[in-house]
């Protein structure tokens, strides 16, 4: 325990550090694409294979440059890694918006599948917006452990470890100052859950324009779909409560 301290308390120049694993961003991207091929025909914007196809094709490249370790960047890498999140992103609230459309005017007998549909999208939108934060935040994660930290563009968030330097030593030596700490992507999926749950930032704060902006579109978004689905849902049940009495009763 006490290396593990002294460790925490030792600086390291930031180009010799190894990269972020290339693993938890591709698990990431293949499980969004396949909850978008789960998605009812009726909240698809174009045939079923399109938009995966395309997110399965930009990714190839990425891994090219960086198979393992997230060490490498050129500008054609910067494009690519957009443009991945913002496919995503697009098919995602394409379907957000059509299912909308089909929670407020659908029938009772597709109730099911809307809210499971529902799901779907809410955790899509999820993985998009914390791909989003980790592809900008300082300059994106090859930025982050590549560059020294006086060179880093401008952050787009303050995380709680980047004011924990002055804290009791235990807290102090993993904050950013002490020890060098930066975020992965499993922050940035944190920052994201908890902007879908409490429709507002939490221990870490949005700094710049863009981040506030995002996280007001990922934030609406998921307030919207909640409050559709606990309407629907009601609905169904308020339905089926006043079947006639010859048929099943919801909760018998």
């Amino acid at each position: 325990m006490a290396r593990g301290r002294e460790t925490a308390r030792t600086r390291h120049p930031r180009h010799e550090r190894r990269g972020e694993a290339r693993l938890p961003a591709v698990a990431a991207t293949l499980t969004a694409i396949g909850l978008y091929l789960a998605l009812p025909q009726q909240l698809l914007i174009a045939p079923r294979s399109v938009l995966p196809a395309l997110e399965v094709l930009l990714p190839v490249p990425l891994i090219a440059i960086n198979p393992r370790r997230l060490t490498r960047q050129t500008r054609t890498f910067r494009v690519l890694s957009l443009a991945l999140v913002l496919t995503i992103a697009a098919g995602n609230l394409a379907a957000l918006g059509l299912l909308i459309e089909q929670l407020v005017y659908a029938k009772a007998a597709d109730g099911r599948s809307l809210l499971i549909a529902a799901l779907q999208v809410w955790l899509t939108n999820i993985i998009v917006f914390g791909l989003a934060y980790w592809e900008l935040d300082r300059g994106g994660p090859v930025s982050r452990t590549q560059q020294p930290r006086d060179e880093l563009p401008l952050a787009d968030f303050r995380f709680s470890q980047d004011e924990n330097d002055d804290a009791v030593g235990e807290v102090a030596d993993g904050a950013s100052k002490t020890s060098d700490w930066v975020p992965t992507l499993m922050d940035y999926l944190y920052v994201s859950v908890t902007n879908s749950t409490a429709f507002s930032p939490t221990d870490t704060m949005p700094l710049s324009t863009r981040a506030k902006l995002l996280m007001a579109v990922q934030g609406v978004a998921a307030l919207t779909t909640s409050l559709l689905v606990i309407a629907r849902a009601v609905s169904i049940l308020h339905r089926r409560t006043r079947e006639p009495s010859g048929r099943r009763p919801v909760f018998g």
